[in-house]
């Protein structure tokens, strides 16, 4: 049985950090990110708690291939990707089921 999996980015509220992460479950992972669950990690640190973009694959080696080629990317790149699926850069954390 395969394993999907997703790419993700998370900002905090000035959209000055961005944070592109790899996960299996989305909808935890998110949580986890919200509740600053992991104290002394990136997210918890720079307050990275609004999700602005995420991919879904079938595949989770998919997703961490994709994770790894836009963590290439500048910031520029970054920000064209997020604006081409969610231009307003909501909180797209309120759209995914609960884990």
């Amino acid at each position: 049985m395969q394993k999907g999996g997703y790419i993700y980015i998370m900002t905090n509220a000035n959209r000055t950090t961005l944070y592109i992460g790899v996960t299996s479950n989305l909808p935890k992972r998110i949580h986890e990110h919200k509740t600053h669950i992991f104290k002394n990690s990136f997210t918890a640190r720079y307050n990275l708690e609004l999700l602005v973009y995420y991919e879904t694959f079938e595949r989770i080696e998919h997703a961490i291939q994709r994770e790894t080629e836009i963590k290439k990317w500048n910031r520029v790149k970054k920000e064209t990707l997020i604006n081409s699926f969610n231009p307003e850069w909501d909180d797209l954390s309120g759209g995914i089921s609960n884990y």
